[in-house]
């Protein structure tokens, strides 16, 4: 009996085991990532420089008619710029090797408006050179961004800048070892020096560059870069500037539907489900409001709640992270860059060192034909090459994770296996607290990556369902995490009146503020509700938990002249949005081109400039003013124009623009629209203000 036994046993397992061996693989899925995408996926994280004659000017888009000899940086130092970059957890630095303004920072021998005609090491420098020798020194990738437009050349718009263009683009790519990516822009034909030309010239987008050869190019000389040409044809854009790419976010686009240059926002955001390429989304964003240094954004760096929403807005969200650093005069990542980013991989570092499923047993609902080899526990063995998946035909299934003891949580990651295509299209997160399941998030794709960030529990159990899928789910990874709280800094608004509003991002923290510029304290004054600040002030404040003492970073606010007299001659009531002191909603002029915005101020004032913050809208903002002419007045008829010129990247940059000039004073100002980006009759605002001579 007991031999029998035995007997049918060891048949019963040689039975399951050639059941488990002849389980076949999921076929492939949809279009397929190649070895250079996959390689680019697993990057994640890497630097943008941006540096040029533009860091001198003061500029975001110099117009090419600058002397080469305004470049001269004090103390450059690409090992600083690469130090940091690794210490931040970085895989790579992308150089803007020549921006819009056409000045190349290696000594090119097809122009003189180089660095070969700079002051800056006597003409005998190369940026280029040093920051890739930087880069292989601390272990990083390298990529060129090289500007398709070139305000500075007299040939742009004609067939010999092409050939110009190839020949730069040669000499980066043979010249200075491997490439990892390639980085064109968006910005075609416009306004420019030309060679002294000083005019508009418009190119057709889709013919002009012959895109297809400058590609092969590429192949040739770098076959293994991934080439960003803002819709593709390797990497797509986000679709803006702001440090997010959708919710829903497909690897997948059509490559050929769309002209760089021209591209559709939303789709960009989203990609395309049924895509016919596989063409993921990289999200460029700057550490300040702008790409280029300016001083006086020094205080403008983004906080660590911030850079945290970039990282679950784009990492998190199926795509990887280009941040940029505005290289300073010297020629150095300045401090306030370098600690920010700093924080956030300590940040990150905490939020991610213990993965409480590793501790968790995991089951499945579906296991592909019972296999081991599919098992719900290859979705937590740490190894990128395993995956649990269900059987043909089942696009429903779950995934629970069951702790020895009640865990709190509130992170969850999740990977598919891209190899064989991108397939979840929706997915939910339950938590079992306190014997009852309760539904934590509800989303739709995956992708390479996504993270959620989820209320706060404790549970025993964690169930992570597909909803529906493109064909059966292979999912290589899961996460959870239990991320230490960061507290986000208060927002400061001040109306008109002088009432001082701040508010807290949430209901529970106690927020503590100062008013003369110093960082608060608990000892210092408790907000209780809106005060009256007129005048110059500045407001400063942070939020506070204080049952564990933990603060938020300190939000400031600075204020000029009180608004209590200034008035908005428009004979629409609305346009008084534009002084109210809150970015939403806004005011909108429509139906002409020349717009013109004028204000009383109510009394003479001296003042040395002014700002314009566009339409904040979060998706299809309008009116955003691309060129402009700004007027002073003592008595609102006799108009003198004190500035004039270009909000440059302001498509996509939709962020405070400041222009500055020669102290005037005055009582009436008028911000008079030429154009918009949209090449319409509409003029937009959320927001308008003057700078004071102090």
């Amino acid at each position: 009996m007991i031999k029998k036994t035995l007997f049918l046993l060891s048949a019963l397992w040689i039975f399951l085991s050639a059941a488990q061996a002849q389980t076949t693989a999921p076929a492939p899925c949809g279009p397929l990532p190649n070895e250079n995408q996959l390689r680019w996926h697993e990057m994640e994280f890497y630097a943008f420089i941006h540096f040029a004659i533009n860091t001198f000017t003061d500029q975001e888009w110099g117009d090419g008619g600058n002397t080469p000899q305004m470049f001269n940086p004090t103390n450059l130092d690409c090992r600083q710029l690469a130090r940091v970059c690794k210490e931040a957890g970085m895989k790579g630095i992308i150089l803007t090797a020549k921006h819009h303004d056409g000045f190349c920072l290696w000594p090119t021998k097809y122009t003189e408006y180089s660095v070969k005609n700079s002051p800056w090491k006597d003409g005998k420098g190369d940026l280029v050179r040093e920051l890739s020798d930087a880069c292989k020194e601390y272990g990083l990738k390298f990529g060129i961004y090289l500007s398709p437009w070139d305000r500075n050349r007299a040939d742009y718009g004609q067939p010999s800048y092409i050939t110009y263009f190839r020949n730069q683009l040669e000499e980066l790519l043979t010249q200075y070892g491997d490439i990892f990516e390639v980085w064109f822009d968006g910005a075609n034909g416009g306004w420019g020096y030309y060679g002294g030309a000083r005019e508009n010239r418009n190119i057709d987008r889709s013919t002009y560059y012959d895109w297809d050869n400058t590609i092969s190019l590429i192949r040739e000389l770098q076959p293994q870069a991934i080439i960003w040409n803002e819709c593709g044809p390797d990497i797509r854009w986000c679709g803006n500037e702001g440090g997010s790419v959708g919710e829903t976010n497909w690897s997948l686009y059509n490559y050929k539907q769309f002209v760089p240059g021209e591209p559709d926002f939303k789709q960009l955001r989203v990609g395309i489900e049924d895509g016919k390429q596989w063409i993921p989304s990289e999200v460029n964003v700057s550490i300040r409001p702008g790409w280029f240094y300016h001083k006086y954004e020094d205080a403008k760096v983004k906080k660590l709640p911030q850079l945290l929403d970039i990282f679950y807005n784009s990492i998190g969200r199926n795509g990887t992270w280009l941040l940029n650093f505005p290289i300073d005069k010297e020629g150095r990542i300045h401090a306030n860059d370098e600690r920010a980013v700093l924080e956030l991989r300590k940040a990150l570092d905490e939020a991610f060192a213990d993965d409480l499923a590793r501790k968790a047993k995991a089951e499945a609902g579906n296991v592909r034909g019972g296999s081991k080899k599919y098992a719900a526990s290859k979705a937590i063995d740490g190894k990128k090459g395993t995956y649990w998946a269900t059987d043909d035909g089942v696009t429903q299934s779950d995934i629970t994770f069951t702790f020895k003891k009640p865990t709190t949580l509130n992170r969850v990651l999740l990977q598919e296996y891209i190899r064989l295509g991108q397939r979840v299209k929706s997915f939910k997160v339950e938590a079992n607290v306190d014997g009852q399941w309760r539904e934590l998030a509800r989303e739709t794709t995956i992708g390479y990556k996504r993270i959620l960030r989820l209320p706060t529990v404790t549970a025993t159990q964690v169930r992570i369902s597909i909803l529906d899928a493109k064909a059966c789910p292979l999912i290589s990874n899961i996460g959870i995490y239990n991320a230490p709280q960061v507290l986000t800094e208060p927002q400061i608004v001040r109306h008109p009146n002088g009432e001082v509003i701040i508010r807290p991002a949430d209901g529970e923290s106690a927020v503590f503020y100062t008013l003369d510029g110093t960082d608060p304290t608990t000892q210092s004054l408790r907000y209780t509700g809106p005060f009256m600040a007129d005048g110059v002030v500045t407001v400063s404040a942070v939020s506070v938990d204080m049952a564990t003492g933990k603060q938020s970073t300190v939000s400031r606010e600075e204020f000029g002249v009180s608004r209590t007299k200034w008035k908005v001659i428009a004979v629409d009531a609305n346009a008084a949005r534009v002084i109210d002191g809150e970015a939403w909603p806004g005011w909108h002029q429509r139906g002409m081109m020349p717009a013109d915005l004028v204000i009383d101020l109510g009394e003479s004032l001296e003042i040395k400039g002014f700002r314009y913050l566009p339409d904040q809208s979060d998706y299809f903002p309008s009116g955003i003013i691309t060129f402009y002419e700004f007027y002073v007045s003592d008595n609102g008829s006799e108009w003198k124009l004190v500035s004039e010129g270009e909000f440059s990247n302001i498509r996509n940059n939709p962020s405070w623009q400041m222009k500055e000039f020669a102290p005037v004073k005055t009582r009436f100002v008028k911000l008079r629209a030429l154009s918009n980006t949209q090449g319409d009759k509409v003029a937009g605002y959320s927001e308008f203000d003057v700078l004071i001579s102090k």
